[in-house]
């Protein structure tokens, strides 16, 4: 695999899951009452947020790079980010980038 594709592919991996535990960490300090041991694990959970911002920026312009060499539309590179905010799309949407890399620009995505 090439050097970028593969790190787009750390990278989308590594924010899904972030999001998906900080989502999870939102919901159980928002969502129970105060006092509670799950509560207070949404709460110490807090800081995943601010990994998970830092690491999406990286992303981002990974992202970008990748779309920009493999010749791909604005709009394609927007739901690359977009996927990166809304819990579990990434998954779905790095599978997808990956297929449709192999298929257009296999130099990119070969090894």
């Amino acid at each position: 695999m090439n050097g970028l594709f593969k790190t787009y592919r750390v990278l989308a991996f590594v924010v899904g899951v972030l999001l998906v535990v900080g989502a999870v960490a939102s919901l159980l300090k928002y969502g129970l009452p105060d006092g509670g041991s799950l509560q207070q694990l949404g709460d110490d959970l807090t800081p995943v947020w601010l990994i998970h911002g830092w690491i999406y920026m990286v992303y981002v312009v990974v992202a970008f790079v990748l779309t920009q060499k493999a010749g791909w539309p604005l709009p394609r590179f927007l739901l690359m980010m977009v996927a990166g905010l809304v819990p579990g799309l990434i998954f779905w949407v790095e599978r997808r980038v990956a297929h449709q890399l192999r298929d257009e620009n296999p130099e990119l995505a070969s090894a």
